[in-house]
């Protein structure tokens, strides 16, 4: 904890800017994402929100500026690097379970490796976890033998076990068929509800709805409008906004 107490912001993008070869994908980003705050980045594809949600743990490294969580700049590579990482959960697209181990290996193994728990004490805890999210009575399935709804609640289970200080969810129901995607939501609703810190790239503008406290607009690599979720879809106060909200709200 910081000397002033929990009031600094979790994480703090200062002046980012990441280049993809000539493609400036992120432009100038300053951001702040409180303790406890539910950030939904939202924007048109390309537009750089899964390359910012992959910046905050380093699995992109930047060109320019500074990515301080917790009050510690992150580190370059290394050990330290490899600390903060596990502070900080990421649930992906594609759900990267390991298809040779049960959904119980899978959820204990991050706590045994790196948090080096004795591995009885991990699995009481995973078998919680994946009571929390729904799922176990599959603990000793394996990833295939789930749906795609499923397996991706095992990977929300996997990122808890870790302990995080928040997590990052890049657009985690879009590899998912449609009759999936609610069960995975209503996961990640339960967790903003608990006050997980949560930055969610998503293009369920109904999650954003319900359990955003900011909406981030990104589009062409920069931010161009944030708010709340009532001010943002009821009142955006930018072209480039009104014109992505009349494109995916009408359909």
């Amino acid at each position: 904890m910081t000397e002033n107490g929990d009031a600094t912001p979790l994480v703090s993008l200062v002046g980012v800017n990441k280049h993809f070869g000539a493609l400036h994908v992120l432009k100038n980003i300053d951001l702040t994402v409180d303790r406890g705050e539910v950030m939904v980045v939202i924007g048109p594809s390309g537009g750089g929100k899964s390359t910012l949600c992959r910046t905050i743990n380093r699995l992109e490294t930047i060109d320019e500026g500074q990515i301080i969580f917790d009050g510690i700049p992150l580190p370059e590579e290394g050990r330290a690097l490899a600390r903060l990482r596990s502070e900080v959960g990421m649930v992906f697209q594609s759900f990267n379970l390991f298809a040779h181990k049960t959904i119980l290996d899978n959820v204990t193994l991050g706590p045994v490796k790196v948090r080096r728990k004795p591995r009885k004490e991990a699995a009481m805890r995973a078998m919680e976890l994946l009571d929390r999210v729904g799922i176990a009575s599959q603990a000793h399935k394996y990833p295939a033998q789930l749906s795609g709804g499923q397996q991706q609640r095992v990977a929300i289970a996997r990122a808890l076990a870790m302990d995080p200080k928040m997590i990052l969810f890049d657009e985690p129901t879009s590899a998912l068929d449609p009759e999936m995607v609610q069960e995975v939501l209503d996961v990640m609703i339960g967790l903003a509800r608990d006050g997980m810190t949560m930055v969610v790239v998503t293009h369920e503008m109904g999650f954003a709805r319900r359990a955003a406290n900011r909406v981030v607009f990104m589009a062409d690599g920069q931010i161009v409008e944030q708010n709340t979720p009532d001010e943002f879809f009821t009142n955006a106060r930018t072209d480039r906004a009104r014109d992505f909200l009349s494109k995916i709200l009408t359909h």
